[in-house]
This record gives C-alpha cells, sequence and structure tokens, in this order.
C-alpha cells in the first residue's frame, strides 16, 4: 500500500477541491435529509405504522393521546440521537414498565423507519 504525502501548494489545492466537493454535496444532503423528516412524520402520524399520536400530543397531529409525555424540545431533551434511537428501538431496556412498544424489537418499524420518525421528532 503506497501512501502519499502532501505538502504546500498540492496540500493546499487538495484541501480546497475537498472542501468545495463538500459546499457542493450540501444541498443534496439537506434535501435527502428533508424527505427523511418528511417520511418520519408521516410515520409518527401513521395510525397502522409508528401511531405515535396514539400516546403522544405532537404538534401538527391530530386527535393526540396523553399517555405519554408531549413531544416537544426533543432535541435539548436528547442531544445524544443514539439515545432517540434506543428509546424508539426498545424502551423497555430502559424503563422495563413502559407501555410503550418496542419498534424495533417487535419489527413494527424497521432501522430506517426508526432513523426517519428520529429525524423528524429532532424536529420538534
Amino acid at each position: 500500500m503506497r501512501m502519499f504525502f502532501l505538502t504546500g501548494k498540492s496540500r493546499l489545492r487538495t484541501m480546497a477541491c475537498l472542501v468545495l466537493l463538500g459546499v457542493a454535496g450540501a444541498p443534496a444532503l439537506a434535501q435527502a435529509q428533508s424527505a427523511n423528516v418528511a417520511e418520519g412524520q408521516k410515520l409518527a402520524f401513521d395510525r397502522g405504522k409508528g401511531n405515535c399520536l396514539t400516546c403522544h400530543d405532537i404538534k401538527g397531529g391530530n386527535l393526540a393521546g396523553t399517555i405519554g409525555p408531549a413531544l416537544v424540545d426533543i432535541k435539548s431533551k436528547y442531544p445524544d440521537r443514539k439515545e432517540l434511537v434506543a428509546i424508539v428501538s426498545d424502551e423497555t431496556k430502559r424503563n422495563p414498565t413502559t407501555v410503550m412498544p418496542p419498534f424495533g424489537r417487535n419489527h413494527i418499524l424497521t432501522e430506517q423507519e426508526i432513523n426517519a420518525v428520529v429525524d423528524f421528532l429532532q424536529t420538534l
């Protein structure tokens, strides 16, 4: 395996190209994340799939339940995204007496769907 070390102008040009690639890719990344948030909201509001509204009050949702806490200010309550993914996947690991369904463990939602729901929750 060969390794190349860049110095001087070559290094600066390479760094500039990487920065430009990052900037050029930013709109596509933002668009993909926006689509993921929309999919997460759709799943959270879907009475047959995510069904979050059965237990939680969520801005924009109709006929919300009051069994669980209102889902507001989520990003500051759960700054570690992994923690929120774990809660949606299987809250019984943290709280064995919870009534929240283990969406991941019971295959109610796929890993991709859970990530979309978490992306949406982080916007609340």
